[in-house]
């Protein structure tokens, strides 16, 4: 699904059964993924201080929040301390939600204007849409209207249903993963995504969003679920 980076601790020269207890008890740290593209390549579409804030500050946050609860839960672990473990969970589900999710998102967006920005005409992708829409600008009007519709925070999904092998609009809340679909395009509708730019208006914002939306990385996404 994505790739989460991580920086894996150097275990030093030792006997192979002490080198793989090492490895197996210090798991590595989650690191910040660099961007495809630079902070103002999405402009007009998305702002400049609106990515590199959200990349730098907002998605760091959750790196880092991830990284500690994941290391207080191995310190519960190795005490037995089950109680903690549990109440740490609501902190992994967040921070390690936010972590995928964002991941997910750079990934999904392409410079204003590239050619990986143009919906194709043809292959896997203009396919299923088709046959779950009826054209691409069915789906936009679908994606939109849920992901607007979000109370609070939350994320708007393009997602493949491995069971009916269809594309389906579906969304989720806070920064909770996508877990019943295969994500093939994602929206983040948290309002520190576009407020800065397009203030309360959502609709402006998931608009024009569209115009930098991956759709080369969307039909390999997919390909890879089929």
């Amino acid at each position: 699904m994505v790739a989460i980076a991580r920086i894996a601790p150097r275990v030093a020269s030792a006997p192979l059964k002490a080198r793989a207890f090492a490895v197996m008890s210090t798991r590595g740290k989650h690191t910040l993924p660099e961007l495809p593209y630079a902070y103002d390549a999405l402009e007009p579409s998305i702002s400049s201080e609106i990515m590199t804030l959200h990349h730098t500050k907002h998605h760091q946050t959750y790196v880092n929040g991830l990284n500690a609860a994941e290391e207080s839960l191995q310190k519960f672990q190795a005490s037995n301390d089950v109680k903690a473990a549990i109440a740490l969970q609501p902190a992994l589900k967040f921070n390690g939600g936010g972590h995928i999710n964002h991941s997910l998102f750079w990934k999904n967006l392409a410079p204003h204007g590239s050619a990986q920005t143009k919906f194709p005409s043809s292959g896997a992708l203009y396919d299923q849409v088709q046959a779950a829409f009826g054209g691409f600008e069915n789906l936009k009007k679908e994606v939109n209207a849920k992901t607007a519709a979000v109370q609070g925070s939350g994320w708007g999904w393009l997602g493949f249903n491995k069971g009916t092998k269809k594309l389906e609009v579906v969304t989720t809340a806070n920064q909770d993963p996508l877990l019943s679909h295969v994500p093939i395009i994602g929206i983040d509708i948290w309002e520190h995504a576009f407020y800065l730019q397009y203030k309360n208006v959502k609709p402006d914002y998931l608009n024009a969003i569209w115009d930098v939306i991956n759709f080369e990385e969307a039909e390999k996404r997919l390909k890879e679920a089929l």
